[in-house]
């Protein structure tokens, strides 16, 4: 099955991404796209590394997404992404102005014949005003169309606000 878990800045959607991992009963793959290019990101980084279980495999994957799942992911196995806005920033931030576009469409392709469990995380960023920048703004249209494709691929979409996870596709369990 694969789900995708929206939510702000803090609303717990990793939490719960990393629960549903847990209670899958299946090895875990950990894909983490975090990138650390200052110190207060490289401490949330070794926060996140330090919080996981051992046990889990933990691959850190900032660019190839589609080619990192497309390794890990089979049947008996959970894949837990986190985050895709941060996977989206760093396409963004990327010296070739065509690798988003390449990734994002890998990724499409790539997720209907995905085997096992897959979860997504990723901060739902169209909920405030529109931004005044340039590249802010396209960061928050391309996230919203990404989510779109995504949930339109996935049996299960959940949006987490305050810790509480709301089911807007598929069963909360």
């Amino acid at each position: 099955m694969r789900t995708l878990i929206l939510g702000g800045a803090r609303s717990g959607k990793s939490a719960l991404a990393e629960r549903l991992a847990a209670a899958s009963g299946h090895e875990v793959v950990y894909i983490a796209t975090a990138q650390a290019h200052d110190e207060e990101m490289a401490a949330r980084i070794a926060h996140h590394r330090a919080q996981r279980p051992a046990h889990w495999l933990s691959v850190e994957e900032p660019l190839a997404l589609a080619a990192a799942l497309e390794a890990h992911a089979r049947p008996g196995r959970c894949v837990l992404v986190d985050c895709l806005t941060l996977w989206l920033s760093n396409l963004l931030g990327d010296a070739d102005n065509e690798r988003f576009k390449q990734e994002r469409d890998a990724l499409l392709r790539l997720l209907p014949a995905l085997k096992g469990q897959v979860l997504m995380v990723s901060n739902e960023v169209g909920l405030g005003v529109v931004p005044m920048g340039e590249l802010t703004r396209r960061f928050v249209d391309e996230a919203g169309r990404l989510h779109q494709a995504l949930a339109a691929e996935c049996e299960r979409v959940l949006f987490v606000a305050a810790g509480l996870p709301m089911s807007l596709k598929g069963s909360l369990a």
